[in-house]
């Protein structure tokens, strides 16, 4: 594979800018829209529809483009930081722009919000937010991460979106060889770490029979401090700042409804929040790990009640009609088979919280032939330096 010069076009979906050569579509990572950059291939054949690759040098530069937050995720490097060359408020046109594509071609019609900085993340330069990383060890032992789309292993010096103190430990630790390591910062405790589903302290496996498997996060809202238990290993939003945004934007949406069916619920960010509030909500969740965080979680809340269970068999087995709905699926989205068992229920409103563009307009088309109208969204940058972006839409019939 060799190295082409192209102009820069368009954001996609997936990090990476729209280039041609030839009038084959190239995706470009790690260039910027309007830029001329030499480019390696990546991915290429005769045959395939599209080529990939990488930026190596910069003929033309954006002045978007600044130096890389992280330059072990640059060109040829380890996933996980593909706008770290782009400034913070260009990211956010960025994944606006995303947005905007998406619902033009999947629902139809405009993103109608726009997309707001996590409180701090100006401050901090986007940086220190992350308080789960997941690294895979080296021969060396040293925590390392997969160069993008490959399986050669990379190791860091670096992981400067992790919260401080988190990778201070991880990187600071060796590990045994081809171990996957799961680091943690719960809010107001000491990073912890968990290799190969074993918690560790001290830089070494806890072989105590208590050794700690949970962790405790509080949420801290306009309504009150909240507090949670969740399994180490289990799922949490990443972004320090993450819950307080997430459960702000719910409660504000769901206006006066008394009754909530909380889908897709995990350990209970939501339902704990709504239930906290004096609303009656019944929280759904598949996994069992995160079903049993939920249920301690509600301890001494009656007005919650916890169903282990599949969303869309829930939902087909005709529950009673909410005053509102709030789900947060995965990244997939609801999808059409659950979009008609949500439409069936008939919640007169819903809140739904989505980590893909390209899912919730897609579900957004769905939504609309059920008689469901979009009141209005916004998204949440609460992956600085990645294409990822959180969004939270009302939609009323």
């Amino acid at each position: 594979m060799g190295d082409l010069v192209l102009e820069i076009g368009a954001v996609a979906h997936g990090g990476h800018c729209v280039a041609r050569h030839e009038g084959r579509v190239v995706f470009v990572r790690h260039a910027l829209p309007g830029e001329v950059v030499r480019a390696r291939l990546t991915e290429a054949g005769d045959d395939a529809r599209l080529w990939r690759a990488d930026a190596v040098e910069v003929l033309e530069a954006s002045p978007d483009r600044v130096p890389s937050a992280w330059p072990e995720a640059g060109a040829g490097g380890v996933g996980g930081g593909e706008l770290a060359h782009v400034a913070l408020p260009a990211q956010r046109r960025w994944k606006h722009d995303v947005l905007s594509e998406a619902f033009l071609r999947f629902a139809d019609r405009d993103f109608p919000g726009e997309v707001h900085a996590a409180p701090g993340d100006d401050e901090r330069g986007g940086l220190g937010y992350r308080t789960r990383v997941t690294a895979v060890a080296g021969p060396d032992g040293r925590a390392s991460m997969h160069v993008h789309r490959s399986r050669e292993l990379r190791p860091l010096s670096a992981l400067p979106i992790a919260a401080p103190a988190l990778e201070e430990l991880l990187l600071g630790t060796r590990y045994p060889a081809g171990a996957h390591v799961m680091g943690v910062a719960p809010g107001g405790e000491a990073p912890r770490l968990v290799v190969d589903g074993t918690p560790w302290r001290g830089g070494r496996p806890d072989k105590r029979d208590n050794a700690p498997r949970r962790v405790r996060e509080t949420v801290t809202t306009s309504r009150g401090a909240l507090t949670y238990q969740v399994d180490v290993e289990g799922f949490w939003q990443v972004h320090r700042e993450a819950p307080t945004v997430l459960v702000e934007a719910v409660l504000d949406r769901l206006g006066d409804a008394e009754t909530v069916l909380d889908l897709y619920a995990g350990a209970g960010l939501f339902t704990v929040a709504l239930a906290s509030a004096g609303r009656h909500v019944t929280s759904v969740e598949a996994d069992a790990r995160a079903s049993r965080d939920a249920r301690r979680n509600v301890h001494g809340l009656p007005d919650a009640r916890i169903v282990h269970g599949d969303t869309r068999a829930y939902l087909e087995a005709g529950p009673d009609t909410p005053d509102a709905i709030v789900l947060d699926p995965p990244r997939s989205g609801a999808g059409g088979k659950t979009v008609d068992a949500l439409a069936a229920v008939g919640a007169a409103r819903l809140v739904y919280v989505a980590c893909d563009p390209v899912a919730l307009a897609r579900d957004t088309a769905l939504l609309g032939h059920h008689g469901y109208v979009l009141e209005e969204a916004q998204a949440f940058d609460l992956f600085p330096m990645t294409h990822h972006v959180e969004t939270v839409a009302t939609f009323t019939r």
